[in-house]
């Protein structure tokens, strides 16, 4: 059984980040950012635009096409105080596409600004959506955790609740931005390829990529596909235990075509990931994988990929067999798509069985992103920032990217 992290100290990994390398905005062209490259240890630096050149023809590249939705809603009383509703994930229905399409319900787990200051009854707001004047009404249930279950309500059977995030909603750009939405974030803070509505904070490495570098890897023989993550808030949940055992990892969903399986498998479980999301859905997918070799009948919810499963379960399945797994039960069950959701925490001690390398970013100190990237470079995350602190690097949301290869 390999070593368990839930003894892992957080502070150990902090570093100085001051405020000024926290990018606010993004370069005024995508892939014009600088790139550091990581390669066995060694460390140097190029443009963006260069990506194509560090990867070997013939390798698979994977890409996460979440679409951010302008989650943020907000209400005045009559008393005129603001209420803030952040949209986190539908739970009734609790599938996005279909939720997106309700019309006059729609029910989601939502965090509250301002809390304190709605007691009772629901908040109202009149709009014009589409040409039609609307009252939205949100009326407050049960809470669960740091969240509230939401009830949305509408006049209208003309106007879906996508209709109403895209008129009445505002994207959430990442907190410690430190300022308000501009219009300008709602296309810089989308991927290019960005394509299934979902999530509340961008997959950001894939920020750097324009059509001009997706044409360069393709031209170079590498093999671009595409799943699906949703990236919940609680990618910005910081850790507030001294270890990491007291840190209860998000649910994410994800979403993974049966051809993805399959380009997987014939690649031989091999694979480059644009970002965490995309890491921890493939990682992910091994998991499953092996769910279901031990367990060829599990249900939809026995998929569900725990945090610590990873480091309690035997892992001697090859990953092309576990993929295998994965298509098998596809195949069983007439589907052309993986659903599911995964929880997993990869940091030290984690062994990747399918991602060899990484697009990423700079992560937040103490954050569990920075404890995925530390597990992936055998702990010599310290090279890395080091460097990207020494060398004029910008960091989180907005900031350059890397290119890890340990």
């Amino acid at each position: 059984m390999k070593e368990n992290p839930k003894h892992i100290r957080i502070s150990e990994y902090n570093y100085p980040l001051p405020d000024e390398r926290i990018a606010k905005f993004p370069l005024p062209v995508r892939d014009q950012s600088k790139l550091l490259i990581y390669r066995h240890g060694e460390v140097s630096e190029d443009v963006f635009t260069s990506l194509p050149e560090y990867l070997p023809a013939g390798s698979l590249m994977i890409f996460n096409n979440t679409k951010v939705i302008q989650a943020r809603l907000h209400f005045r009383k009559e008393t005129g105080a603001l209420i803030e509703v952040f949209c986190l994930e539908p739970i009734q229905p609790n599938d996005y596409v279909l939720n997106f399409q309700q019309m006059e319900h729609a029910a989601w787990l939502c965090m509250v600004g301002n809390l304190k200051k709605w007691k009772d009854g629901p908040l109202c707001r009149e709009m014009t959506v589409k040409g039609f004047p609307i009252t939205l009404t949100a009326t407050r249930g049960e809470c669960r955790g740091t969240s509230h279950w939401i009830d949305f309500r509408w006049d209208n059977p003309e106007v879906t609740f996508a209709d109403i995030l895209e008129v009445f909603g505002e994207l959430p750009i990442p907190p410690y931005l430190n300022r308000d939405t501009e219009e300008s974030d709602k296309e810089t803070y989308q991927t290019v390829y960005s394509k299934i509505k979902g999530s509340v904070a961008a997959p950001t490495a894939g920020l750097h990529f324009t059509p001009r570098v997706l044409d360069a890897l393709t031209e170079k023989g590498i093999d671009l596909e595409e799943l699906t993550l949703h990236v919940g808030a609680g990618t910005f949940k910081p850790v507030k235990s001294e270890e990491i055992e007291g840190h209860e990892m998000h649910t994410e969903y994800i979403s993974v075509s049966r051809s993805i399986i399959k380009k997987l498998i014939d690649h031989d479980a091999c694979a480059t990931a644009v970002g965490t999301t995309s890491v921890r859905t493939l990682e992910s997918l091994y998991h499953i994988g092996v769910t279901l070799a031990n367990n060829p009948e599990a249900t939809e919810e026995q998929l569900h990929v725990k945090q610590w499963q990873p480091y309690e379960t035997e892992c001697d399945v090859r990953p092309v067999v576990a993929l295998q797994k994965i298509l098998g039960y596809l195949d069983r069950h007439g589907m052309e798509a993986l659903h599911t959701s995964t929880q997993i925490i990869i940091a030290p001690g984690y062994d990747y069985k399918i991602v060899k390398a990484m697009v990423t970013n700079f992560h937040q100190p103490q954050s569990t992103l920075l404890l995925l990237v530390s597990a992936f470079v055998k702990g010599n995350w310290h090279t890395i920032y080091d460097y990207a602190l020494g060398h004029d690097f910008r960091f989180l949301s907005y900031g350059d990217s890397s290119l890890l290869i340990p």
